[in-house]
């Protein structure tokens, strides 16, 4: 492919330099080189594609999979975890066995499960990354794949448009897609609208002209005489040359933002705290492992020390493998207890059960993640058209002679017992004839097909009905039993009272069009011109007015200044005001008797587009109408919301200025429009200000408006706001918005209106197209965040206890109480299901009453870390103090521990096992469980606290086991008491609770698991002694909640 370049176009400086949109037509071609009559030749064809390269956007490349898979293992968690496993990998192998013992699969379920999870953590993350980043793909969608080129001297209907290059004279008509970035050379039809919103924003078809703009700076919208690349025409056709290819065009800017965007991409609010968590237990299991392992030095080495007299003399050193070894593993052990495995599967889960509670609200998450960074948004960012409007033109205001109408509201507010009067039936008629829209009954909703503005008139007309009482009695009856033909019951009702037989088109210098209809009929005679466009262009071609009863008057200078005061009035509420005028009978001169057909003489005239002024001259004015796109009804409750919650509402928005200000007046960003003051700009006010001002204006509290704004304007302000540590949601809809929904915190598209590069650059698309479906799923958000809070605080809560047991093990010089595929087995399976539980808990009733989190917040608070401290201080005495219990005691609490037969020893043999081969008569002992009877003496004796360790192993497995059981109701909340909120309040947690119970049942009392976690089935004494060593934990957290509701959290 040929190099792509910039074009070193010149830039309108005032030396001599020009734009194309400054530049006149001939100015444009002669700086292109290119005759507009023939085009360009070969030679510069070739030369022009050496120089710009195709007309494509860049594809970028993906990451290579082995990139991808390495990835998945750039984590803390991970690699400790994986260092875990290949350290019991190599000690499967080099542990000693007693004789006969051969190394078997059992040996390898440690390092096996830790590896599984990781293979299956790296699966789901690669398949994560690999669903491509489509939104590039789907900008390419958008161009269009041939055009219509005049190329030496000859049109090419199909050329492909990859093939464009600078300088190409194109044509482009009705429903063509626009193949690159082209200025209108010349009109082949009266006017030329082009569909333009996904770009600019703009929710109209917008007019073009060759005439060049005077603003060399302007925003897109203004570039009234440029053709953009992917948009399409809605009506007309014109002659343009090509001004800019791929990459330089519109769509190519977006895309290189795109791309440059997913490079600023910040990872989210809660995978930080995490890596941050991930760091800190990094160094936290690191320094405690290698002080359990160094405390317990003198257990497999000594040596002899020549004293002070010879410091240097070091003799006698024996070093023992198989302790050193045994010890390195305790330390192993240690940290898979500290690691919570199943951290990122429980918040996985949790997310993927908040985008189903999303997905019900019309809020449909793309990346899991995004659901915990809606709970944090302090600002959204909105879009105007479609998200806070219901993106429906509709008619307001209907003014007529002494009269003003609301046909708002589902009818016509104010008419008169019902009746018509000739002035509202007139403009009724012109709403009806003078339209090329209509409206239709599609999948359960009544829209418009044609120009917006056209169908509100259309809607209009129906809300008024017709002035015969009987017909319009039939239109309704109509209408309610078929909706779908009667929705446009009065259109019918008029266009057979007259039919259509000319149109004059629209255009820019009289700013209105008009049709001529047969009054009765086609070949009646009795013709009429129906007129509608800008009231003032309108206004100063009347010169009478019509009045209720029928009659018609001289329209006054007094009356006119009436009609001019209140279009001004309606123009200050940004309404959108057309005029309708009428003209009948012999005022129309031999149009009054056009039948439509070529040979008669007015039809030459209808040919002539400089002759449609004069025709609609000496007009009779009907009246106004005023229409916008309206806010939807239950917005101004969810801006509300927002307030209440904290969260600030910006909106940006392509549309003009004073129609931006009026819709956030009545949705409640601002109190008035005089609020708007100081808080609105458009976005070329808002690019022109120092940095200073803007992060002025982007910190005051309360919303702010910015119109007119480009692609660019809505990333600097999304920049800006992250800078300020704020955590920022964009909307968005259009091409337009795909570079700030990419960098936004969370991108949020329109699932109804947006496009595929909108919602391929988001994180959630709303399937409602509704801005209160986003505060919806903030306050989910804000819900799943307590939640994993609460699995958090359950899971670091064992994990430190487990921590304390293997460490007080450690320094009391006992034997490994617990194994480590034992505590896997507790972390993955045991602790599970209840950690996912804890994300059903409900929410509480006052979460959007709080101001939004810190983006900086930890994520376990020193309170909590204190907390976890204590309640873990007492899990790692229970546990390893039932394992003393069993090995020293026969009865413990007025519970038998005698039924097993088991041999008790004294403290000091069970502290000092080490030592026990040098012991004088020690007989070891034996025990029965599950009638089966272990014994270890003789030869054997010390066996018994190593093999022997498995009764005492399984009492401090269970109790830990049923310790976390209970900790998981203690982590319903974070400070109320479990009397308030019982754990049956989430009946979700009870189910788990009991799966928990069950899963630990069958891997005591099914003989074949038992093995592999070497563990024995335990009698009730045994499970009472369980349980009476488990329950103090309610206790004592009952206590902590008590200080940290009253003191901890008063205090703050």
């Amino acid at each position: 492919m040929p190099p792509r370049k910039t074009p070193s176009k010149k830039k309108a400086t005032g030396d001599g330099g020009y734009t194309p949109w400054t530049a006149t037509a001939a100015e444009v071609c002669a700086e292109l080189g290119v005759d507009p009559e023939t085009g360009l030749d070969e030679t510069k064809i070739a030369k022009l594609r050496s120089e710009y390269g195709f007309n494509e956007l860049d594809k970028e490349e993906g990451k290579p999979l082995w990139k991808l898979v390495l990835e998945q293992f750039d984590d803390a968690l991970v690699k400790i975890l994986l260092v875990a496993a290949l350290v019991s990998f190599v000690l499967a192998f080099t542990e000693e066995r007693a004789p006969g013992v051969e190394l078997s699969l059992v040996d390898f379920v440690e390092p096996g499960v830790i590896l599984l999870i990781l293979v299956l953590n790296a699966i789901v993350g690669v398949w994560q990354e690999s669903n491509a980043e489509s939104a590039l793909e789907a900008l390419k969608e958008m161009q269009s794949e041939t055009a219509r080129c005049l190329r030496a001297g000859e049109w090419i209907s199909d050329l492909p448009a990859r093939e464009l290059v600078p300088g190409d004279v194109v044509e482009v008509r009705t429903g063509d897609r626009v193949p690159a970035d082209c200025r209108v050379i010349r009109l082949k039809t009266a006017t030329i609208r082009l569909e333009q919103a996904s770009l600019t924003g703009e929710s109209v078809a917008v007019n073009k002209t060759t005439e060049p703009v005077a603003d060399a700076g302007c925003e897109l919208q203004g570039k009234e005489c440029v053709l953009f690349g992917g948009t399409s025409v809605s009506q007309g056709a014109c002659v343009a040359a090509v001004i800019d290819t791929g990459m330089r065009t519109e769509i190519g800017k977006i895309q290189a933002q795109i791309q440059a965007a997913a490079e600023e991409e910040d990872d989210t609010p809660l995978k930080q705290k995490l890596d941050t968590f991930g760091d800190q237990l990094t160094l936290m299991i690191g320094v405690i492992c290698l002080l359990v392992w160094l405390m317990n030095y003198h257990f497999f080495i000594s040596w002899k020390w020549g004293g002070l007299s010879d410091p240097f003399s070091i003799t006698e050193v024996d070093f023992n493998f198989a302790k050193c070894t045994f010890y390195f593993k305790i330390a192993v052990a240690l940290a898979v207890a500290a690691i919570p495995e199943g951290l990122p599967a429980v918040i996985t889960t949790c997310l993927a059960l908040g985008t189903r509670k999303m997905a019900k609200k019309n809020a449909i998450v793309r990346k899991l993640q995004s659901v915990e960074t809606l709970g944090c948004t302090s600002v959204i960012c909105s879009d105007k058209t479609g998200t806070l409007t219901t993106n429906n033109m509709s008619a307001v205001r209907l003014v007529v002679q002494g009269t003003s109408y609301d046909p708002s509201d589902g009818g016509v507010v104010g008419l008169v017992g019902g009746s018509l009067d000739a002035c509202v039936t007139a403009v009724s008629r012109v709403c009806v004839m003078c339209n090329e829209s209509t409206v239709e009954l599609k999948d359960g909703a009544f829209r418009c097909a044609g120009e917006p503005t056209e169908g509100a008139l259309k809607v209009l007309a129906e809300k008024i009905g017709v002035a015969d009482a009987a017909a319009n009695a039939k239109i309704v009856k109509l209408r309610a039993a078929d909706p779908a033909k009667g929705c446009q019951g009065v259109a019918d009702h008029h266009a057979a009272q007259g039919a259509k037989l000319a149109t004059l088109e629209f255009d820019r210098g009289r700013k209105s069009m008009s049709v001529i209809v047969a009054d009765g009929g086609k070949g009646s005679n009795k013709n009429s011109l129906l007129v509608k466009g800008a009231p003032e262009c309108v206004l100063d071609r009347c010169s009478k007015v019509l009045l209720p009863d029928g009659s018609v008057t001289t329209l006054s200078p007094a009356l006119r200044e009436e009609i001019v005061a209140t279009v001004a009035e309606m123009s200050s509420s940004a309404l959108r005001c057309l005029g309708f005028a009428l003209k009948t009978g012999a005022e129309l001169g031999k149009l009054g008797g056009y039948d439509g057909g070529e040979q008669h003489p007015a039809h030459k005239d209808l040919m002539d587009p400089g002759k449609y002024e004069s025709i609609e001259s000496d007009l009779t004015f009907c009246g106004l109408a005023g229409l916008r796109d309206p806010p939807r009804p239950e917005v101004r409750g969810a801006i509300d919301a927002c307030k209440t919650a904290g969260i600030r509402v910006v909106v940006i928005t392509g549309d003009n200025k004073l129609t931006a200000e009026a819709i956030c007046a009545d949705i409640g960003i601002f109190d008035s429009p005089s609020d708007a003051v100081g808080r609105s700009f458009t976005g070329r006010e808002f690019s022109d200000m120092p940095l200073a001002k803007k992060k002025k204006l982007l910190a005051t509290p309360g919303g702010c408006v910015f119109s007119r704004a480009e692609p660019k304007h809505k990333q600097d302000i999304v920049r800006l706001l992250k800078e300020a540590d704020e955590i920022v949601a964009m909307t968005g809809d259009g091409v337009n918005d795909a570079p700030a929904l990419k960098l936004a915190d969370i991108g949020i598209a329109m699932g109804i209106t947006g496009t595929a590069v909108a919602k391929e650059a988001s994180d959630m698309v709303l399937a409602d197209d509704n801005f209160s479906s986003i505060v919806d799923a903030i306050s989910e958000g804000r819900s799943i965040y307590n939640n994993m809070k609460a699995f958090i605080r359950y899971m670091i809560s064992s994990n430190v206890g487990e921590v304390v047991s293997i460490f007080l093990t450690a320094a009391l010089g006992m034997p490994e109480g617990l194994i480590p595929v034992q505590l896997l087995w507790v972390n993955l399976v045991t602790d599970g299901p209840p950690a996912t539980a804890l994300g059903f808990n409900p929410p509480d009733v006052d979460i959007m009453t709080k101001k939004p989190r810190r983006k900086d917040e930890d994520l376990i608070s020193t309170w909590a870390m204190v907390r976890y401290l204590v309640v873990g201080l007492y899990v790692g005495a229970a546990t390893v103090g039932i394992f003393a219990v069993w090995y020293t005691k026969t009865e413990f609490l007025g519970i038998d521990l005698a039924k097993d037969g088991h041999t008790p020893v004294t403290w000091h043999q069970l502290t000092h096992w080490g030592e026990c081969e040098t012991w004088k008569g020690f007989a070891g002992g034996k025990f029965t469980a599950g009638g089966v009877t272990y014994s270890y003496t003789g030869s054997d004796a010390c066996d018994y606290f190593h093999a022997g360790k498995i009764k005492a192993s399984t009492l401090s497995l269970t109790t830990l086991v049923v310790i976390e059981m209970f900790n998981a109701c203690n982590a319903l909340s974070e400070d109320i008491s479990l009397v308030i909120m019982p754990p049956w309040i989430n009946p979700w947690l009870i189910l788990a609770m009991f799966s928990s119970f069950a899963l630990h049942f069958l891997i005591l009392y099914v003989p074949a698991l038992a093995t592999i976690f070497s563990i024995v089935p335990l009698d009730l004494n045994e499970w009472l002694l369980v349980c009476a060593a488990a329950s103090p934990v309610w206790i004592i957290d009952e206590i902590l909640k008590f200080i940290g509701r009253n003191f901890v959290s008063a205090g703050r």
